[in-house]
């Protein structure tokens, strides 16, 4: 099965109006312009984005230091935080929904932004200031994103940690990049079942954690409870910490399968590339409901953040396991524009046999990353909700987002 978009659908892009504003001739042309003329491109992109600037540029691109030292925006003051909340504020920032109760719920720009700052002034409370580091090491939901948000708001970069780590895995990331906090939950939900995370944390020796949904849960010295770091914070809106753009604002890891796992440090530009990757190749636009089954220590997850808010898109979140019919209803009734996926988890759809059963309609495109992908898979997946493309998008987390990648301006065909 192959797609091919119609002229109705290309115009409509974000790809084919930046492509008419530059006076181009075809996507080859536009590709060509970008390669060759690097600070217009990336010029031309930050408008498109509205990425906010603090105190602007001198230049776009530095190279004096070689090609392998590239440094962005020159003299520019930011945070990209404050890109991220430029929906109008009444617009859905997130809708969610997880494995116990199925039920839509959402939250909007106006209160995600409160919540971040309410995080904030919480993390200043307890002493944080820029510069330190914080550890989150939770499923992806909204307090999650919402901690995410306000740490890097205040200039404290964040280390993410997958919640599927081991005790020793998450010993030696935090001792790579120690943190002065750490956020956790005392379990995380899969198929019915509830897998304990608190407990790792406390094997892994990690410093003084801010514990989710404790209950009756007996805590470590020097542990607090979500309530209680939040207790007495006020909530005011703060300005956002002024940064360099090459400042850190994330620490990721490689998979350390063959050996200590690398540290992957992404700063303010590294967003504005997945943002850019959002925008160009898979087409979210404003109001896009735009979901990925991940987490924040997988690049996807940042990804997901800054690829949808700056893009004044909604982050569709699910917290159950995405090859359970309940996250094809969730899929459903959140009415998905973009669905981002691994391939094994295609492959666990096909083999169910029972998701031809959910409206898909909604969806505009596909994306998929991490493995190899499988013609047959992609094909039976793009018939799911009447022919939609699959974006083939290839990466590294080094450059959070994609070096080889598809449109959805061109003909798309399966792993290709």
């Amino acid at each position: 099965m192959k797609w091919i978009p119609t002229d109705a659908f290309i115009h409509q892009t974000n790809l084919y109006k930046s492509m008419s504003r530059k006076g181009c001739d075809g996507y080859e042309d536009f590709y060509k312009w970008s390669i060759e003329n690097r600070p217009d491109f990336w010029e031309f992109t930050l408008k498109n984005l509205n990425i906010h600037l603090k105190k602007p540029y001198e230049t776009v691109l530095d190279l004096s230091e070689g090609v392998e030292k590239p440094y962005w925006l020159r003299g520019a003051r930011m945070n990209i935080v404050d890109s991220c909340f430029q929906a109008p504020p009444e617009k859905t920032a997130i809708v969610y929904a997880s494995e116990e109760d199925e039920t839509l719920k959402k939250i909007s720009y106006a209160e995600l932004e409160e919540r971040t700052d309410r995080i904030l002034s919480a993390l200043y409370k307890q002493g944080l200031k820029a510069g330190d580091y914080i550890g989150i090491d939770m499923p992806m939901n909204w307090q999650s994103v919402a901690i995410f948000l306000a740490a890097i708001k205040g200039g404290m970069p964040v280390i993410t940690v997958a919640d599927s780590f081991s005790p020793e895995q998450i010993k030696v990331r935090f001792e790579i990049a120690p943190p002065k906090l750490v956020f956790t939950t005392r379990f995380i939900r899969r198929g019915g079942k509830k897998i304990p995370l608190y407990e790792k944390i406390k094997k892994a020796g990690a410093p003084s954690t801010v514990v989710l949904e404790t209950d009756d849960t007996e805590l470590r010295e020097g542990d607090i409870t979500w309530e209680d770091f939040l207790k007495n914070a006020p909530q005011q809106k703060h300005a956002s910490h002024e940064a360099k753009p090459m400042d850190d604002i994330i620490v990721l890891f490689s998979s350390g399968t063959t050996g200590t796992p690398k540290a992957i440090p992404w700063n303010h530009t590294t967003a504005i590339k997945s943002a850019s990757d959002a925008f160009y190749h898979h087409d979210v636009q404003p109001g896009d409901i735009v979901a990925w089954p991940t987490n924040l220590g997988w690049m996807m997850g940042p990804w997901l953040i800054f690829a949808s808010l700056i893009n004044r898109a909604t982050i569709a979140l699910f917290d159950g396991i995405p090859t359970g019919e309940a996250f094809g209803r969730f899929v459903e009734k959140a009415r998905v524009n973009m669905l981002g996926l691994v391939p094994s988890i295609v492959r666990a759809w096909r083999k169910r046999g029972t998701f031809q059963q959910f409206d898909w309609s909604a969806i505009k495109c596909f994306s998929s990353t991490g493995e190899t992908s499988h013609p047959d898979d992609m094909s039976w997946l793009m018939q799911l909700p009447g022919g939609r493309p699959v974006i083939e998008y290839c990466g590294g987390t080094e450059i959070g987002g994609g070096y080889v990648t598809s449109t959805l301006i061109q003909p798309n065909y399966p792993s290709t």
